[in-house]
This record gives C-alpha cells, structure tokens and sequence, in this order.
C-alpha cells in the first residue's frame, strides 16, 4: 500500500470518527513517513493503518456495531505505544493542522 494510498483514506476515515480518534493513526502516518523509522517499524505501521482503512474485517462493525471497532482500537493502539518514541512535536503539530484543515 502506497503512502499516497494510505492518505487517501484518512480524509474519510476521520470524518467519520472524528478528531479525538483520528489522530492516533494519523500521528503514525507521520512516523511512516519518517526517515528516522527504521524499515521494520514501518512495515509494522503499514499492516496497522492498512487493516484500519481496508473494508476487510476480523470482527465486523455492520454484525457487531460498536465491539466492531475492537480489533482496529487494539492493533492502532499497540503500534502506537510502540511507535510513541519516534513521534516528535512537529509531528503533532502537523497531526493537529491537518485536524483542522478537515474541519474536526
């Protein structure tokens, strides 16, 4: 999955679940982009934003309604806390601009 890819989906993907819970992966897509991310912690970030933004689902939203977001909250999340150390201020700052920019 290309970078370019990955944007494209953030746009709605955040929309639809708004700023406080955009932020998160859009802070690891700029991790992604990094080239201080070693190529390990960036194949790590691909399969998390990937399974996030794919219509592909383990536990599917539409059966189970809101325990359908379980298993995207638990990969983002445990790629974040392990990602958290490559995040710098211009990086939130960024994630922030571009949180606005969409209007959330």
């Amino acid at each position: 999955m290309e970078l370019s890819l990955l944007w494209n989906g953030f746009k709605g993907f955040a929309q639809r679940v708004g700023r406080r819970t955009a932020r998160t992966p859009l802070l690891l897509y700029y991790v992604l982009k990094s080239d201080e991310t070693s190529m390990r912690d960036k194949a790590i970030i691909y399969a998390a934003l990937g399974y996030l933004l794919l219509p592909i689902d383990v536990i599917p939203i539409r059966k189970f309604g809101i325990f359908g977001w379980t298993d995207e909250y638990l990969s983002i999340q445990v790629v974040f806390d392990r990602m958290e150390k490559y995040i710098t201020p211009k990086m939130y700052a960024d994630a922030e601009r571009q949180l606005n920019e969409w209007n959330l």
